[in-house]
């Protein structure tokens, strides 16, 4: 019978068992933090609630199959699109994480109240919210929306001409922003945003009309929720610019409370 050896740790030995058990604990901690990582799964799409179907100025029927493919690629995003405001009225959009404006109601909506209430508990209680383009003219009259939404339509001002310009970005440490370098828009550049609110200026491009840094992209919060507002994406070919598209995909994903 060979006698059983003992064999003894030496320190390096010890230590390096010790190194191995706290980064295996840190991994699992890590990963109990990030949505939808717990037990191996792989993070859940956000859902978000495209709304649109009524733009007096613009081809919404051409531009939300070009926004829709946009904010789907990588497959973080899971979009499902309404073509009628009035749906903001009804219960089912508290099943999102994310409603995004892309209409801009010429008329009172029938029922506005409804609507009103709806979309400030949605974010108030913690869900996001995208202001895209000319939604920034949406729900006219409604006061608080002016809050809601960070900066709105100015009627008294409008656009530069169509064409390309350089989109700058001004915060390099926000989730939205950070590591993303300025970039090409082809597009309507907007001098009509107006407001008060205390907003988080993330992108500027300058007016070749105002001679003025105008806003681009901002974000605020309200109540428990996130809102991200950008006035860029005039058209399908807009939206498909690179540097546009991920603007939005980062936008959508930081008001749902994502990682970007």
């Amino acid at each position: 019978m060979v006698p059983r050896q003992h064999v003894a740790s030496s320190p390096l030995d010890v230590a390096g068992s010790f190194a191995v058990s706290a980064a295996v604990a840190a991994i699992v901690a890590v990963s109990l933090l990030l949505p939808g990582a717990e037990a191996g799964k792989p993070e859940s799409p956000v859902r978000l609630l495209l709304v649109t179907g009524v733009d007096p100025a613009h081809n919404w029927r051409a531009t939300t199959p070009a926004l829709r493919a946009a904010l789907e690629q990588g497959g973080r995003i899971e979009v499902r699109v309404v073509e009628d405001p009035e749906f903001l009225a009804s219960p089912a959009i508290f099943q999102y994480d994310v409603v995004l404006l892309h209409f801009m109601n010429d008329k009172p909506l029938k029922h506005a109240q409804q609507v009103q209430h709806n979309l400030a508990s949605f974010v108030r209680e913690g869900k996001g919210l995208v202001v895209f383009h000319f939604a920034c003219g949406a729900l006219e009259g409604w006061d608080e929306f002016a809050r809601l939404a960070g900066r709105i339509w100015d009627r008294k001002r409008t656009h530069d001409p169509r064409g390309r310009f350089l989109v700058r970005i001004v915060d390099q440490q926000h989730p939205i922003t950070r590591g993303l370098k300025d970039f090409e828009a082809d597009d309507e550049l907007y001098f009509c945003l107006t407001g008060d609110a205390a907003v988080q200026l993330l992108a500027v491009a300058r007016s070749k009309v105002t001679k003025q840094d105008e806003p681009m992209a901002l974000v605020l919060e309200y109540g428990k929720g996130r809102v991200f507002n950008t006035p860029l994406g005039h058209d399908a070919k807009a939206i498909a610019m690179p540097g546009v598209a991920e603007l939005l995909r980062r936008g959508c994903l930081w008001a749902a409370g994502r990682q970007p």
